[in-house]
């Protein structure tokens, strides 16, 4: 076996391998000494023992008021990287919610156009396993009426999937395509080109002006503030 090698791989630097190694073998003795042994310069071994004293790896004793080093039992090893390990556990927890906060950060998507619109609708199949249920608030029709072939396609992949919706429309907002569709009415002045999409962690605004825009929010407090707002309003609409 290497060991200078697997030394090195457990992080210590080359001269401290080697420096360690030649405590071993010396049992105690002084800088000088080391140094002649393991062929270092004197000034390189010194900062080396340094280095391993501090990390227990190496004890510094006083006789005759000269330093004299020696090597810490082989097991120490072991508990030292022990110990390591241990503050690298600890560190977890903490890290993990960094990350986690990092996460929960707002993403805000903006689309333009036709296309952008059918991204946005494409997400929210794509997002949705069986059976799953998403929020409409401000359904009027615009989606079969500016893409009739598309509202086809999109209304029966929902349909496979099963996919439940509750939506708050106005009584004139046109046929409710899907069977997995409930309703509840708005008054009738409620008018808006915005749609409001709530599915998973995420809030799609479809906004059906010219040339229509998108945009989806990825935010896990974000839709709970819609879905909140959405069962309030559920709770106060007309059946």
């Amino acid at each position: 076996m290497n060991l200078s090698y697997e030394l090195e791989y457990l992080g210590f630097t080359p001269n401290e391998a080697k420096v360690y190694l030649a405590l071993l073998r010396l049992g105690k003795a002084k800088a000088g000494s080391v140094a002649r042994e393991c062929r270092l310069e004197r000034t390189s071994t010194y900062h080396a023992l340094q280095r391993l004293a501090s990390t227990g790896i190496v004890s510094v004793i006083m006789e005759s008021q000269r330093k004299v080093f020696a090597a810490a039992p082989p097991e120490s090893i072991a508990g030292i990287f022990k110990e390591k390990e241990d503050r690298a556990a600890l560190l977890v927890p903490a890290l993990k919610e960094i990350k986690q906060s990092a996460r929960e950060k707002e993403t805000i998507l903006k689309f333009k156009g036709y296309g952008g619109i059918k991204a946005v609708l494409q997400d929210l199949l794509k997002s949705s396993k069986e059976g799953d249920e998403y929020l409409v608030m401000g359904m009027e029709g615009q989606l079969s009426q500016r893409l009739p072939a598309f509202a086809d396609i999109y209304v029966a992949r929902k349909d496979e999937k099963k996919l439940k919706c509750r939506a708050l429309v106005r009584k004139t907002s046109g046929k409710i395509m899907s069977k997995y569709t409930t309703v509840r009415y708005v008054p009738q002045e409620t008018v808006s080109p915005l749609n409001v999409n709530i599915y998973g962690d995420k809030v799609a605004l479809l906004i059906w002006s010219e040339t229509p825009e998108a945009v989806i929010l990825d935010n896990v407090e974000t839709a709970r503030a819609f879905r909140a707002y959405f069962e309030f309003m559920w709770r106060h609409a007309k059946h």
